[in-house]
């Protein structure tokens, strides 16, 4: 059952839902009136969300999507910034630091607008599901903005340094196709498939090696600002964990009997 997940003052939740079930919260950004813009405490309760989701072993997947047919239209600029704008900032950056530090895969699935923030949102996962029929803009500079939410880091490790500054500097609205012709949609479905795609992918990857993947997913985000030396000293770090202590063995066993091995991340060494 889904239950709206309360924001870290302890008032009424109600702008993020979340879903656990069968290894797979789904996060649901529940402002349709808004095409989920988010305001302060929308953006508090989101990082409420993936805080916990940190925590729980139970969490192996993490879906990310949007209510009433939109992704995200980024920060509700109607509801203002209470506060020093700097402070504001600071605090909806936690939730970038809070999405990007998720031990577990992130799959975004997007409908509608995903623009400004709510599109670097959605890169901030590590998969991008979208229907044919999504938009997407970095359209801060047609609101007199400059880009955030990591845009600036996200962007030019996606597509390169120039196309990058096209999409921010031009804040242009770009197709589900070409999006995913620049690399910034992994799955691109028809209307209305994104949520079988989405569940398949989802459940893949929840009965997958989650100390497996959740050292692949650090050592590829990490892996762009390290030397070939330093990768390849990190891989065998990470691999001789997987090989001493938690699903590798198991697996070796499940290959050698010609069966599907199950996969449950707990530490094999007593």
């Amino acid at each position: 059952m889904t239950e709206p997940v309360p924001p870290p003052s302890g008032a009424a939740g109600g702008s993020v839902l979340a879903d656990l079930a069968d290894g797979v919260l789904t996060v649901t950004l529940n402002r349709p009136h808004r095409k989920n813009a988010l305001d302060l405490e929308a953006w508090q309760e989101l990082e409420a969300v993936f805080r916990r989701a940190e925590r729980d072993p139970a969490v192996r997947v993490l879906v990310l999507t949007g209510a009433g047919g939109d992704f995200c239209a980024g920060a509700d600029l109607a509801a203002g910034m209470p506060g020093h704008p700097l402070r504001a900032m600071h605090r909806v950056n936690d939730v970038a630091l809070a999405l990007h530090g998720l031990a577990m895969p992130t799959v975004a699935k997007v409908s509608g607008v995903a623009v400004g923030a709510g599109w670097n949102l959605a890169l901030g996962c590590d998969l991008v599901v979208a229907e044919r029929t999504a938009r997407f803009s970095q359209i801060f500079a047609r609101r007199g903005l400059s880009v955030d939410f990591g845009g600036s880091w996200l962007l030019p490790r996606l597509v390169g340094l120039q196309q990058a500054k096209r999409l921010a500097l031009l804040a242009e609205f770009v197709s589900a196709e070409e999006a995913e012709k620049l690399g910034l949609v992994t799955f691109l479905t028809e209307p209305g498939e994104a949520d079988e795609v989405t569940a398949a992918v989802a459940a893949r990857l929840a009965a997958g090696p989650p100390v497996a993947l959740s050292m692949t997913k650090s050592l590829l985000d990490e892996g762009v600002d390290r030397t070939l030396r330093e990768c390849l000293e990190a891989e065998a770090r990470a691999q001789s964990v997987n090989l001493a202590g938690t699903d590798a063995a198991a697996a070796v066993v499940a290959f050698l009997a010609k069966q599907e091995p199950e996969f449950t991340g707990e530490w094999a060494l007593g």
